[in-house]
């Protein structure tokens, strides 16, 4: 049977190419429901980009609900410079056709774990908020929680300051509680998304697939970016999310004691990951650190190459 999963994000590029894996890998994954947090852009915004990624799919039918438009403590800060005005640039992709589905995030996310005869997979893409509201207002749902598959943290330097990665950043005190919650945990860092690279030449391959999705993921990979593409191609960071629940024999990690800054100051969001077991802490998450990059990059585009 396909695992069910409800997805959590802030889209931005990377959670539009995760979320069309997701649904490219039916007989394997079966999406209960998308909710949006604010992240990369506001939450309005992440909301209509979940639609409007749906709809290129031919996936309208998907449940989509808004969730949180701040974090829990902290100022929201978003994105734009990366991701563009709309959080999809150069995806070319037009307006939603529909507005998100009654009800918040955070009570879908409840609702829906209650239900669940046997759990959900739960992946975030984004901040953390709303998965840490549910937690705190419904902790009973916490055993139905099979386990979370997030993208956030780093070993070494952050992306949004040196010390911090963006997720984490932007609502550390949702991290903090996320990672608290006693349930299994695999961390998709910096460490393993910066080595999950596409190569230019894998990336010229979408152009050429004849799909609405295929120009829209070219179209999105070679935009303008800061700092340009570098010499290698271009991270995917939150499809190494879902490619781990198809292909996780492509990934290898340990189990860490991970803890999350919550402090104002240059140190805000940073991981502190124990690789090594310095703490004698018991591990709370399963830290990924390699990929095989190639490997995976021609998995993703023979499964993306079946979308509309």
């Amino acid at each position: 049977m396909p695992t069910p999963i409800i997805i959590d994000t802030d889209p931005g590029q990377d959670d539009a190419i995760a979320i069309w894996l997701a649904i490219a890998a039916r007989e394997v994954i079966a999406i209960d429901c998308i909710t949006a947090v604010a992240g990369n852009v506001p939450v309005a915004q992440t909301t209509a980009n979940v639609i409007r990624i749906l709809d290129c799919a031919g996936r309208s039918d998907l449940p989509v609900h808004r969730g949180a438009e701040a974090p829990l403590v902290v100022a929201l800060e978003t994105a734009e410079f990366v991701c563009g005005p709309d959080g999809l640039d150069g995806s070319g992709l037009p307006p939603p056709s529909r507005d998100a589905d009654p009800g918040h995030a955070v009570e879908a996310i409840i609702a829906r774990l209650r239900a669940a005869p046997a759990g959900l997979t739960l992946c975030p893409l984004g901040p953390l908020t709303n998965l840490a509201l549910a937690m705190r207002l419904a902790p009973d749902i916490l055993p139905k929680i099979e386990r979370i598959v997030l993208m956030g943290g780093a070993i070494g330097l952050g992306n949004i300051t040196p010390a911090a990665e963006f997720n984490m950043h932007v609502d550390p005190h949702a991290a903090a509680v996320v990672l608290g919650c006693g349930r299994p945990i695999v961390m998709m860092g910096l460490g393993v998304t910066l080595k999950a690279i596409a190569t230019h030449e894998q990336i010229a391959r979408f152009a050429t697939l004849g799909t609405a999705t295929g120009r829209s993921i070219h179209g999105m990979l070679t935009r303008p970016r800061p700092g340009g593409l570098g010499t290698a191609g271009h991270p995917m960071h939150d499809a190494c999310v879902i490619a781990y629940l198809l292909w996780p024999e492509l990934f290898a990690g340990r189990d860490c004691f991970v803890s999350v800054a919550t402090e104002d100051g240059p140190l805000r969001g940073r991981t502190t990951i124990d690789w090594n077991g310095r703490l004698k802490r018991p591990a709370n998450a399963h830290v990924i650190a390699e990929v095989e990059a190639h490997e995976l990059f021609e998995r993703m585009t023979g499964l993306l190459a079946t979308l509309p």
